[in-house]
């Protein structure tokens, strides 16, 4: 699983969530749960992603179950940067 620092690092900056981020674990609920994260805030968090670990995400890859959890988000990471 890609650092989980690392994802709470970029959701933390991005959605401007302050200290909120730290208590981020990989099973902790992204969609829905984090009222911040709206529309336009996961364009900016993939834009983060692929700044920060090097990747590029095509619009076809990008779906819910991606944003389901600080884990399903790092796993995802992963497949992206194992390639």
């Amino acid at each position: 699983m890609a650092d989980i620092n690392v994802i709470r690092e970029i959701l933390r900056d991005t959605l401007q969530l302050g200290a909120r981020a730290d208590a981020l674990a990989a099973d902790a609920p992204l969609l829905g749960a984090i009222p911040e994260l709206d529309s336009m805030a996961v364009v900016a968090v993939l834009t983060a992603l692929e700044e920060r670990c090097g990747i590029a995400i095509d619009d076809g890859e990008i779906s819910a179950d991606i944003f389901a959890t600080v884990g399903s988000l790092a796993d995802f990471v992963d497949r992206k940067v194992a390639g």
